[in-house]
């Protein structure tokens, strides 16, 4: 009996100091504490520092120039500045969470580069380890040959598995926050960013939709990650979504005042010129995150895709205005508050689906509002508000669908 007891305890002790070491056996993640740019217009090198080792890929994607690097996921932990000035063959840079497990840094550059060197240096001597970066220059024909012999599993086109609600009898409200990972968005004061920006909005959206129990609400992402644009409408349709609402924080070069909340719809030809700059920005994100659409496929065409999509439109543009009247008692809403224009991701054709600009970060007020407390709380009350009426026009009017 003693024996026995000798060896449980013997045991014991065994398990106890083999858990360590299987804890410390899992390597830390990275932190990226600085970078900088060297080098002329001949040869440019970005240089970043990690806390640990790790392994790179780089490669190449055109039209627009860029390098990516992608790598374990990282923690950037950069100067707020960092990789917004260029410098030689080099005009910009930006970083981030790419996908689960995986982040990138897309550089992008003055014209035709080749990836002269692209390695990690270990730590040494109380040096940090590094990733270095090399550039030289190139021609178009040479670069476009360098981007089709890496093929395409390289590019990182392919959209995450779509979050899929628990199955629900309630209908489902696809909440969409901008951007993320390594597609930051507008930038704010103070270093705030859009995609934190909407992310809060979204997540406190998300908890008054799903207070009343009657409905479910979704989210594209729920942290940091990139999302790519197909990602986020196939988001919408694999969970059957009766709506969706895309969240957004602009900014202008030059504001000249302009301020305020806008609602945005799809249509093929834009309703201004300000509606099509926007869509055409925020159709760029899956470029700016080093996203290669070449291989996209088309529309899809067919009298069935067109009456559902007549259909969608109607239910649109109804959700729309009541949300300008619900919004405007709770924000500032821009003197032109609804409008349309090509966004890909409102594309869904059976997804009534909207795009709200909440205001924009080059606005010195808007700002203060967007960053504060008090107004989100106002402005998802008056959106939850919105939404309901929405679907108990829908539900009153026996439209046949997925919401009754």
């Amino acid at each position: 009996m003693i024996r026995a007891s000798f060896l449980a305890v013997v045991l014991l002790t065994l398990v106890a100091w083999a858990a360590p070491a299987v804890a410390e056996a899992t390597p830390p993640r990275p932190v990226a504490t600085d970078s900088r740019l060297a080098g002329d217009e001949q040869r440019t090198r970005l240089v970043i520092d990690l806390t640990t080792s790790t392994s790179i890929k780089a490669f190449t994607l055109a039209d627009p120039y860029r390098v990516i690097i992608d790598l374990p996921e990282v923690a950037f932990r950069l100067p707020e500045v960092a990789g917004r000035q260029g410098r030689g063959l080099v005009s910009a840079y930006r970083f981030g969470v790419f996908a689960p497990g995986r982040s990138r840094i897309v550089v992008d550059v003055t014209r035709p580069v080749a990836i002269d060197k692209a390695f990690v240096l270990d730590a040494v001597d109380g040096q940090p380890a590094r990733i270095v970066l090399d550039l030289t220059p190139s021609d178009r024909k040479t670069f476009l040959q360098s981007v089709a012999a890496q093929g395409p599993e390289t590019t990182g086109a392919t959209p995450p598995q779509a979050k899929l609600a628990e199955k629900t009898d309630l209908p489902v409200v696809v909440i969409d926050p901008g951007h993320g990972g390594v597609d930051p968005g507008a930038a704010g004061p103070n270093g705030a960013s859009e995609k934190d920006i909407v992310l809060a909005f979204a997540k406190q959206l998300k908890a008054k939709i799903e207070a009343s129990g009657r409905r479910k609400a979704v989210l594209t992402r729920d942290d940091d990650t990139f999302i790519s644009l197909p990602g986020r409408v196939k988001v919408a349709r694999d969970n059957a979504a009766a709506l969706m609402i895309s969240i957004h924080a602009d900014t202008l070069t030059d504001p000249f005042g302009v301020r305020g909340a806008t609602i945005y719809t799809l249509s093929s030809k834009a309703s201004d010129k300000e509606a099509e700059r926007l869509a055409d920005k925020e159709n760029k994100a899956d470029l700016i995150a080093g996203v290669d659409l070449s291989d996209e496929p088309e529309e899809v065409a067919g009298i069935l895709f067109d009456l559902t999509r007549r259909e969608t439109t109607s239910f649109t543009a109804q959700f729309a205005k009541m949300l300008v009247r619900d919004l405007k008692q709770a924000a500032k809403l821009n003197k032109n508050p609804l409008r349309s224009a090509g966004f890909r991701v409102l594309k869904a054709p059976d997804v009534p689906s909207v795009l709200l600009e909440l205001g924009y970060l080059s606005s010195k007020e808007d700002a203060k509002l967007l960053m504060s407390d008090a107004w989100r709380d106002q402005a998802t009350d008056a959106i939850s508000s919105a939404i309901d009426r929405y679907f108990e026009t829908r539900i009153a009017g026996s439209t046949p669908g997925r919401v009754n």
